[in-house]
């Protein structure tokens, strides 16, 4: 970044990490289709394999259950569908419960109707609500056909991590599938699918310093998968038809290798980099309100709110003093608006949230930065009892 900019929207999208760009640029020189069988078509396809092989080694999966997609929002369509298959016999799921914090991409219920999407209450913590979860399932109609539940791992705005192996044990107990968005928490914690419990994983490349345009559906196994959402020639063996977006996924894969082997070194540094911010931002305004703070978050995750401060002023204030952040997701086509986050929680999303996100190449000269910015753009508030 330049010297009078500091970025601190990792969670947003992480920019481009050596690695994969180098690993694209080697792959420009590779002519053939992955799906040809001549020499060319051959070396294709054992750089996509090499990929699928490092994407799997994130999440402790196998190799063949890694599903190349354009994105995370298109894994997510995928899998949240009611029409499934166990084996070649047709399966139907009846209804998807989805948690009040989740994603859009989650959170709009993919292929299933509105009237088959349930909505899965969060504690005033922003953790799930187990026992509603419970109760939520038990009243399930198994005449309609079996239950799905999504809950992401780690949240995009808070970062505070869900506790999604209990979420399965309940989903499984009564004869569910569970899907987790694990988007935020690759190359941010330690992924285990069979650990999860989960049966489905979405990821995303451009979270994790690969290229934008590339994600992936794993599985836990390859006899219970959704109907195909993109049909075609057969690619990823019938799962996601269409020629691969090749580049993309050898920068995804190169990404997911640096992304795990860094991983230990990454969180602890950057979890020193959030504390000193924290710190510095209370000492400038001791009326900060730091969401999630007092639950398991990832290390890399700062959301705010300011009293009296909108979100969408306080994200130009932070840009004109240099810093980039969000007012949330940065997912929903740059609008800023209320926090569906902060609503399920039961705070008052008029009071805006902001959200600074940091990652491994963040240096505490930028956290000094920040601090420094947010002094100057709490300070200009008009509190109550304050002149203007």
């Amino acid at each position: 970044m330049a010297l009078d900019r500091t970025y601190l929207d990792w969670n947003a999208t992480a920019p481009l990490c050596d690695e994969a760009r180098l690993a694209m640029m080697d792959a420009l020189s590779l002519p053939g289709n992955a799906s040809s069988v001549h020499k060319e078509g051959r070396a294709a396809r054992a750089a996509l394999e090499k990929a699928r092989r490092s994407v799997a080694s994130l999440a402790r999966a196998e190799p063949a259950h890694v599903i190349f997609t354009s994105g995370a929002t298109e894994a997510a369509n995928h899998v949240l569908t009611p029409d499934f298959r166990m084996g070649r016999a047709p399966l139907t799921i009846g209804a998807l419960y989805v948690s009040a914090i989740e994603h859009p991409a989650v959170r709009e219920g993919g292929r299933f109707a509105a009237d088959k999407v349930r909505e899965i209450p969060v504690t005033g913590s922003g953790i799930v609500d187990l026992a509603a979860l419970q109760a939520m399932l038990c009243a399930h109609d198994h005449e309609t056909g079996l239950p799905m539940v999504a809950v992401m791992l780690v949240n995009n705005e808070t970062g505070i991590v869900q506790p999604v192996a209990d979420v399965a044990k309940l989903a499984h107990a009564h004869g569910g599938l569970m899907v987790v968005d694990a988007v935020q928490a690759a190359g941010r914690l330690p992924l285990d699918i069979d650990a999860l419990d989960t049966d489905f994983l979405i990821l995303s490349s451009h979270k994790i310093g690969g290229p934008k345009g590339v994600g992936a559906l794993v599985t836990r196994g390859e006899v219970l998968m959704p109907k195909p959402l993109i049909r075609g020639g057969g690619q990823e063996k019938g799962h996601r038809s269409g020629t691969e977006n090749f580049f993309a996924i050898v920068g995804f894969g190169a990404a997911a290798q640096i992304a795990l082997e860094e991983l230990g070194e990454r969180s602890s540094r950057i979890s020193a980099l959030r504390a000193r911010l924290e710190a510095g931002m209370r000492a400038a305004a001791p009326d900060v309100i730091v969401h999630g703070s007092d639950v398991e978050r990832v290390a890399n995750t700062c959301f705010f709110t300011l009293p009296e401060l909108k979100s969408e002023t306080g994200q130009i204030g932070f840009d004109l003093e240099g810093i980039a952040l969000s007012a949330g997701s940065a997912c929903s086509s740059g609008r800023v608006g209320e926090s569906h986050v902060l609503t399920a929680m039961g705070r008052d999303p008029k009071l805006g949230g902001l959200r600074m996100s940091l990652g491994p190449t963040t240096t505490e000269a930028d956290i000094e930065r920040a601090i420094a910015a947010f002094a100057k753009v709490a300070g200009r508030r008009r509190l109550p009892g304050k002149a203007a």
